[in-house]
C-alpha cells in the first residue's frame, strides 16, 4: 500500500483528494494537515466522507508526514517551496497541486505571483504533471509540477494541432469559462452566491497568471515560440471549465486538409489520444457540455471547421477539480508508483 499524505486538506481540491483516494484499493491515508482544524475529524468538516475517512486534521508543525511515500500539496501557492525540499531530503515523493514548480523561469513566476521563490532549485527538478505530455518523465519523478486547471483544458485543446504543426502558433486564441470553485474555498465577495449567480463575466483580460503556464507548455511542444491570448471567464455553476479554442490553420495544411475538410482534423485528434485513457474525442460535429465530465477525471474535445474556412474551433472540458487538479494529481501519482494510471479514477461523471 502506498502511504499517503495531504498537506492542506481543507479547500475543494483537498476533499477531491480525499474523495478519490479514500476509494484508491492501493492507497493508505496517513495524515492530513490544517493548522485552522487541527483536532477536528475531517468527516465533521465534510459529512460526505463519513464512513470513508477517519483521519482528523494535523497541525502541520506536529504531523509527520515525510514518513508518507508521497504527499500531496493542496495549499496555497508558495507554501509548497517552503516544504517540498525537506520531505524530498526524507525520501518521500512530492506532487504540488499550487503553481509553485511549474514554471520553468523562476524571475517569470515571481513577476506574475508576486513573491520570492523560496526554492528555485527544486524548479528545475520538478516535471511538469501533464501525462499526455510528459508521462515517460512523470515515472521517475520525485517532485510533480500538477498542471492548472485552465492550463490542462487549453493544453489538451490545441496540443494536437500544435504538435503537428498545422496551425498559425502566432495567433492561438483560448476563451476559456470556469465555475467558481475554481477560485477556491473561500470568503470573497463576488464568490457570494448573489454576486455571481445569473451573472457571466470576463476577468484578467489584461493577464492571468495561467498565461505563462499554457504558453510554456505549449512551446516545450512547439519547439519555438507561439503566440497566445488567454481570457478566462466566470459562470454562474460550481464546477467545470468549457475552452473554445481557435487556430487558424496553416497555408500548407489548408491545402493537404481541404479535400476532406474537418475530417483531417478529427482524425489527427483521434490518432493522437488514441492510447489516452482520460481525454475522450467526441465525434465530428459533437459539442461536449462541462456535465459530461462533472466529477470525473477526463477531458472530452471536439474539432470543428466552421463553413470549412481557415480556423478551427476546438472545445474542451474538463472537471476544473478533477482532471483539472485532485483527478490528475491521483493520475500522476499511478504513474510514478508503477499502477494502472486509471486505477481509482475510473468513476462515471455525474448527471444532472
Amino acid at each position: 500500500m502506498i502511504k499517503v499524505g495531504i498537506v492542506g486538506g481543507t479547500g475543494y481540491t483537498g476533499v477531491e483528494l480525499l474523495r478519490i483516494l479514500a476509494c484508491h484499493p492501493a492507497v493508505q491515508l496517513t495524515a492530513i494537515t490544517s493548522r485552522k482544524e487541527a483536532g477536528i475529524a475531517v468527516a465533521d468538516i465534510f459529512p460526505s466522507l463519513r464512513g470513508r475517512v477517519a483521519l482528523a486534521y494535523a497541525d502541520p508543525s506536529a504531523a509527520d508526514v515525510s514518513r508518507c511515500d508521497v504527499v500531496f500539496f493542496a495549499t496555497p501557492n508558495a507554501v509548497a517551496m517552503n516544504q517540498a525540499g525537506s520531505l524530498l531530503g526524507e525520501g518521500a515523493r512530492v506532487i504540488d497541486l499550487s503553481a509553485d514548480f511549474r514554471i520553468r523561469d523562476v524571475s517569470e513566476w515571481e513577476k506574475w505571483y508576486g513573491t520570492r521563490h523560496a526554492s528555485p532549485d527544486l524548479v528545475a527538478q520538478a516535471v511538469y504533471g501533464l501525462p499526455e505530455v510528459n508521462r515517460e518523465m512523470i515515472r521517475s519523478a520525485r517532485l510533480v509540477a500538477n498542471p492548472g486547471c485552465y492550463p490542462t483544458a487549453v493544453q489538451l485543446g490545441l496540443l494536437p494541432l500544435v504538435e503537428a504543426g498545422v496551425v498559425d502558433l502566432g495567433h492561438l486564441i483560448a476563451d476559456a469559462k470556469s465555475g467558481v470553485s475554481g477560485a477556491g474555498r473561500k470568503a470573497e465577495i463576488q464568490l457570494l452566491h448573489a454576486e455571481a449567480s445569473e451573472n457571466f463575466k470576463a476577468y484578467a483580460v489584461g493577464g492571468h497568471r495561467h498565461w505563462p503556464e499554457i504558453r510554456q507548455g505549449l512551446e516545450q511542444i512547439a519547439g519555438r515560440p507561439v503566440g497566445l491570448t488567454f481570457v478566462p471567464h466566470l459562470t454562474p455553476m460550481i464546477r467545470g471549465i468549457h475552452a473554445t479554442l481557435y487556430a487558424r490553420i496553416s497555408s500548407g495544411a489548408a491545402r493537404s486538409a481541404r479535400p476532406a475538410g474537418v475530417d483531417f482534423f478529427q482524425r489527427l485528434y483521434e490518432q493522437r489520444y488514441r492510447n489516452e485513457p482520460f481525454v475522450d474525442v467526441m465525434p465530428a460535429g459533437t459539442h461536449p457540455e462541462t456535465r459530461s465530465v462533472r466529477a470525473a477525471n477526463l477531458c472530452r474535445v471536439a474539432v470543428h471547421r466552421p463553413q470549412d474556412g481557415d480556423t478551427l474551433v476546438v472545445l474542451s472540458v474538463i472537471d476544473n477539480l478533477v482532471k483539472g487538479a485532485a483527478g490528475q494529481a491521483v493520475q500522476n501519482m499511478n504513474i510514478m508508483f508503477g499502477l494502472p494510471e486509471s486505477q481509482g479514477l475510473d468513476q462515471v461523471p455525474i448527471v444532472p
